[in-house]
């Protein structure tokens, strides 16, 4: 029965038109053919140290070898949130053709297997995903001088996807002004309807008074309420532990 309840309740229902293509083509960037993979490596304690040198030895080998088409973006262990955990995101310039290219040299890389053989040693679990990065927000650039990382994890509602990127296309215009967004990320395989923001400031403090002036903002305040609604939050803080020289993107010193 269409009561009033029902009429005023359609008033607020935020109304997304139908499509019929995949959400990746709907909200990635058509410009670039670009594929994320992010791992989260769980690392016993007493071997981190261990750890982030054999893992930064082995992306600057990559890095300095033309024939890997992939990319560190960033490579960082948790301040706040999961301890003793260490996050790398990587770039494939080309998609999924790169991804797999790379896949088959390194399955026949003798070096890289040995390396794999050791850094089990150290961890307790992994996991990882592959994503694509949202079109209308920055592609991950250099940030000066020492920063501290955020990454917001939101679970999408099944089928909500595209509302959720219609509402952040407009509520990110409020999030420039302090050059803080980083890098925004959608899951493809893996945990599917998850989405990754990223975010840069230069201490604790200055991550406070930038959010809380972005409250400030008319228009922050609807989107961001809105699209709460829609996700199960879960913030973690990061410091960067290693910075590739060759991709310099999302860097501190």
């Amino acid at each position: 029965p269409f009561g009033k309840s029902c009429w005023f309740r359609s008033l607020f229902v935020h109304k997304v038109d139908a499509r019929k293509d995949a959400h990746s083509n709907l909200l990635s960037k058509k410009e670039t053919s670009n594929l994320y993979k992010i791992q989260f490596h769980n690392v016993k304690p007493e071997c981190l140290e261990a750890y982030n040198s054999l893992e930064a030895e082995v992306q600057n080998r990559l890095h300095q070898d033309q024939d890997y088409p992939c990319e560190v973006v960033g490579s960082w262990n948790t301040w706040y949130g999961e301890q003793d955990q260490a996050v790398h995101l990587w770039r494939y310039r080309g998609g999924y053709p790169a991804l797999t290219e790379c896949l088959k040299k390194l399955n026949n890389n003798k070096e890289y297997l040995e390396f794999q053989k050791e850094r089990a040693k150290m961890l307790v679990s992994r996991r990882n995903q592959l994503l694509l990065e949202f079109s209308f927000w920055n592609e991950p650039l250099p940030r000066p001088g020492p920063s501290i990382y955020e990454m917001r994890t939101y679970n999408l509602k099944p089928g909500t996807m595209i509302e959720w990127g219609n509402h952040w296309a407009r509520a990110i215009q409020y999030r420039q002004e302090n050059n803080e967004a980083v890098g925004g990320f959608f899951s493809q395989i893996g945990d599917l309807y998850v989405v990754y923001h990223l975010w840069a400031y230069g201490s604790l403090q200055s991550r406070e008074e930038t959010r809380n002036s972005a409250w400030l903002k008319e228009g922050w305040d609807a989107n961001v309420h809105y699209t709460g609604r829609r996700d199960a939050n879960q913030p973690h803080i990061y410091n960067p532990k290693k910075i590739n020289p060759k991709a310099k993107v999302i860097c501190a010193s």
